[in-house]
């Protein structure tokens, strides 16, 4: 039992006499195991998030006050000890009896200033040998400090972090009468300051952490004390209220009208539920860790009990009490730092409520409409039943809010959870209601800003209930980083930025959109898009359509309109399937999603929809390369769209062009004749998008492997010509590789990239007939870009030097490079504890009939080596890959290719291909490192 805590560490650590350090930590160490194993069998039978804190709190209490009575008597001899004047302090977590299992502990060692100067740094000294020693050695991280009374408190003047520990310091062992006059000087001095510096820091430091996760609760893997809605918004909250108001019990705040009595205890249970949940995670890793991570999602809503049909719905249980919880903490504490914001507004000192603050308030120059009143920057209430008078203001308020740039006051905002009731379907269908709200999606360029605080008081879900299946819903894919409700908020926001900002990137979006009917239409396409997902995340396209039809029809949409919303909900993941799988240089390419989409407005509305999604599903999901094949299959598509028939013209007319162009202007030591028989030897697809820059490099390289015939030995000849030059637009390095064509040469590439260190984002595989092969290979260096690293460029020579020239079995190499990798750089996970719906690993072999090209795509787990085995059973099999597309999204590698067979022709056999299958999934079920 906790309570006897105590009894077991005087049995365990009442050392008698001096004993050997050793035998003390051996003693401390099994002190702190048993403790932990009932601390931890407590939480497993239910305990509660803040009690099992303190139990561990109550343990480290009993082993500090050993060891420090332990140092103090060794240090001043038996019964001397106690009378010095010494204090063992806890400070931060340790102080407020919040540490979870395995957090840190900090401590201070508060001496008297009567200790002599030349004794207190032996005094120190021995301190930290007898109790900081046995504490690391018994893997302890603890921070420590030594410091006088006047010490700590100049220390607090120039450092807030270390005038917040200080707020929470409690003694642990040593002289009482020496810690209750730092408490008394502690409390002067933060008391006698004006506190307005330090709560404007404090908020500017809650306002920059919370950016760090997009200012939202919602993150797919949430850091529980960091996030927003995380352990430290309630610590600040306490603090802020501590220095501002000298409050020692969060649940005074009621008592001065800050927040309402109800709303502190939701506030605390909130609270117990995340130290809860951080007590799982550090028990499960074991370690300190603030983060849940996907694959630890399952185990902890398991071992806390969450119910469900299947691993997926306990999680998504978990998550969403998670969810409630996070956002009770975040809508309190921020209630709370808005209220103190404005206490401290007029600079003074002195200790206000929230009513004497509002009262000055209504002091300011008004401006009314519509029962609101504009004062200031602010939008607030003319009278308290405003919305009992006409229930559709809770929609104008938005509106009017929108208009004149005037969010809400902190009233205002309570006045519109407390009216929600009000707010019934028969009001949300009303003609007002939906005049106001497409009033408000057509408000281009600042339409999110509004719907997420519609959202956020609870009226987005009122007036489009299906919306609300979206909430604190968890997407168990591994792209998606926020909950379905915030990714299409956050969508909303990118086209936003579209209408608004200077991005170089947003023009060509804005150009497409400006060339629509009704840009505006777009943003209700977007809230809209995900609708389906609140029955589930397969087939969501599908069901959303049945989803939005009723909701555009009772938003007055009209049909044709309505049809345009419907396709894109429909085939809103379509077009970035065909530029992630398909050649975009290819025509056909271009003519299958021409024959999908069938108009040039539904095209464009597709084009900006899919960019949109894409950014509001992660920071780091789109880049330059995604963008320029993005825009790439729109262009050509649209082409095709234009010109119709015409469009197959097109490249036959720019490759005798491009070829009249190289011939007319003189490229260094290339004939006409070589031009005239490279452009007789390539087919056509080559020239499509192939500049006439490009294919004069080509031309100079293939020159340069001809020569080598003559003025190098028979194995010599065999040497690629490479080149590398960097696109700075797309942030890769483009890698030109022109050799004799021969089997399992892309293989061979794909693993020397591998074996010096560099990331394949896309290849174009092409052979002339006279079996010269020009490759070409987009590449990175992980994390860095284009590849400015010359030692790369050498190893990734020299080893494919030696691959073809001796045919070198590369797998060894990319084995011991896996090695090298640090463990974190890849997606590891332990058996049975990953959301296998979050990465399906897939093979799927088809012949595409509409474009005659024999396809094959692959999901699978990214490591070191992957694309070299699949490229190598592809060429085991008798295939040649004539193109590739190669991705990797947040540790799953997402690859396509073409492949033919040996003499060019299609592969159309449902035997080889399948056969071709298995292979394919024998690869991908065997991890790289234990293959070797």
């Amino acid at each position: 039992m906790p309570e006897k805590i105590p009894e077991r560490a005087a049995a365990q650590l009442a050392f008698p006499g001096e004993v050997p350090l050793p035998e003390r930590v051996a003693a401390c160490r099994e002190f702190l195991r048993r403790e932990q194993e009932g601390l931890r069998a407590r939480h497993a039978a239910g305990g509660g998030g803040r009690q099992i804190c303190r139990e561990r709190s109550w343990m480290m209490d009993a082993l500090l006050g050993h060891l420090f009575d332990y140092a103090l008597r060794t240090y001043a001899g038996p019964g001397a000890g106690s009378a010095l004047p010494v204090t063992l302090v806890a400070l931060g977590g340790y102080g407020r009896e919040e540490l979870s299992p395995w957090s840190d502990v900090d401590v201070m060692f508060l001496c008297s200033q009567k200790i002599a100067r030349n004794a207190a740094q032996p005094l120190r000294e021995h301190l930290s040998q007898q109790i900081l020693y046995p504490l690391w050695d018994c893997g302890l991280k603890v921070g420590h400090s030594t410091r006088t009374i006047d010490e700590a408190v100049a220390e607090a003047r120039r450092n807030m972090q270390t005038k917040t520990a200080l707020l929470e310091a409690r003694r642990v062992a040593g002289s009482q009468q020496l810690f209750d006059t730092f408490t008394q000087a502690y409390r002067a001095y933060y008391t006698g300051e004006n506190p307005k510096d330090y709560i404007a820091a404090r908020l500017d430091d809650q306002s920059g952490r919370r950016a760090k996760f997009a200012d939202t609760v919602f993150n797919q893997e949430p850091d529980l004390k960091n996030g927003v809605g995380g352990l430290r918004d309630y610590q600040s909250t306490v603090w802020m209220a501590r220095v501002r108001l000298d409050l020692t019990r969060i649940e005074e705040l009621s008592d001065l009208n800050y927040v309402r009595a109800e709303e502190v205890a939701e506030f605390q249970r909130a609270h117990d539920f995340l130290l809860r949940v951080r007590n799982e995670l550090h028990f499960i890793s074991p370690r300190a860790t603030d983060v849940m991570s996907l694959d630890q999602q399952p185990r902890i809503a398991e071992e806390l009990g969450f119910a469900g049909a299947d691993p997926l719905a306990q999680v998504e249980a978990f998550m969403q009490e998670y969810y409630r919880a996070a956002q009770t903490v975040f809508r309190v504490s921020k209630l709370v730092e808005d209220r103190l914001a404005l206490s401290i507004g007029r600079g003074s000192g002195e200790r206000r409520s929230f009513k004497d603050t509002l009262l000055a308030a209504r002091f300011q120059r008004a401006r009314r409409l519509d029962g609101f009143i504009v004062r200031g920057r602010e939008l607030a209430a003319d009278q308290p039943t405003v919305f009992k008078e006409d229930p559709v203001r809770l929609i104008r308020v938005f509106r009017h809010s929108q208009t004149l740039n005037a969010p809400p006051d902190l009233h205002l905002r309570e006045l519109i959870r407390e009216s929600l009731p009000l707010l019934t379907r028969e009001v949300a269908a009303s003609a007002d209601a939906t005049v106001s709200f497409r009033a408000i999606l057509g408000e281009v360029g600042a339409v999110e800003p509004v719907l997420t605080r519609m959202h956020e008081l609870g009226v987005l879900g009122r007036l489009v209930p299906e919306f609300d299946g979206l909430t604190c819903l968890v997407q168990h894919e591994y792209y998606h980083r926020y909950t379905a409700d915030v990714h299409t908020l956050s969508a909303i926001r990118e086209l936003d930025r579209i209408f608004t900002a200077a991005e170089p990137i947003t023009l060509k979006y804005r150009e497409a959109l400006h060339e629509t009917k009704d840009p505006a239409l777009l943003y209700l396409t977007l809230l809209l898009h995900d609708i389906g997902k609140a029955e589930g995340i397969r087939g969501h396209a599908e069901s959303g359509v049945r989803l939005a039809l009723p909701i555009l029809e009772r938003f007055g949409v009209e049909p044709n309109d309505r049809e345009l919303v419907a396709f894109i909900i429909k085939n809103h993941l379509v077009m970035a399937r065909f530029w992630q799988k398909r050649d975009v240089d290819d025509p056909g390419t271009a003519a299958a999603f021409a024959e999908l989409v069938g108009d040039a407005e539904r095209l464009r509305h597709l084009y900006v929809h899919t960019f949109c999604d894409a950014r509001g599903t992660a920071a780091d999901l789109w880049n330059s390369y995604k963008d320029t094949l993005h825009t790439a299959l729109f262009r050509a598509t649209l082409d095709r769209l234009k010109l119709g028939q015409e469009a197959d013209a097109a490249p036959l007319r720019k490759k005798t062009m491009t070829q009249q162009q190289l011939i007319t202007q003189t490229i260094p030591g290339i004939s006409a004749d070589e031009i005239t028989a490279h452009f007789g030897l390539l087919p056509d697809r080559y020239f499509v998008h192939t500049d006439a820059a490009e294919i004069a490099l080509h031309l100079q390289m293939v020159n340069r492997l001809l020569r080598s015939i003559t003025t190098a030995d028979s194995v010599g000849s065999l040497r690629p010509v490479i080149e590398w030059k960097d696109d700075l637009n797309r942030s890769l390095t483009v890698v030109n590789v022109v050799t004799w064509d021969r089997a399992g040469l892309f293989y061979k590439l794909a693993g020397a990239f591998s074996v010096a260190g560099l990331n394949i984002l896309g290849a174009k595989v092409i052979s002339r007939t006279d079996h010269i092969a020009i490759d070409t290979f987009y590449v990175v260096e992980p994390g860095l870009g284009p590849v400015q690293s010359a030692p790369a460029q050498d190893k990734f020579a020299r080893i494919i030097e030696e691959a073809l020239m001796t045919n070198r079995d590369l797998l060894p190499d990319i084995v011991a490079q896996a090695r090298k990798i640090a463990a974190t750089r890849y997606l590891q996970v332990s058996s049975g504890e990953a959301l296998q719906s979050s990465f399906p690993p897939t093979v799927d072999v088809y012949h595409e009939l509409s474009m005659q090209r024999t396809i094959v795509e692959v999901q699978a787990r990214d490591q070191i080596g992957l694309l070299y085995r699949l490229a190598k059973a592809i060429s085991d099999h008798g295939f040649d890959i004539t193109f590739a597309r190669i991705g990797t999204e947040r540790g799953v590698a997402i690859d396509t290719f073409y492949i033919e067979g040996a003499n060019h022709e299609p592969v159309v056999g449902p035997e080889r291909l399948e056969a071709l299958r298995s292979s394919l999934n024998e690869v991908i079920a065997a991890p790289v490192t234990t293959s070797a």
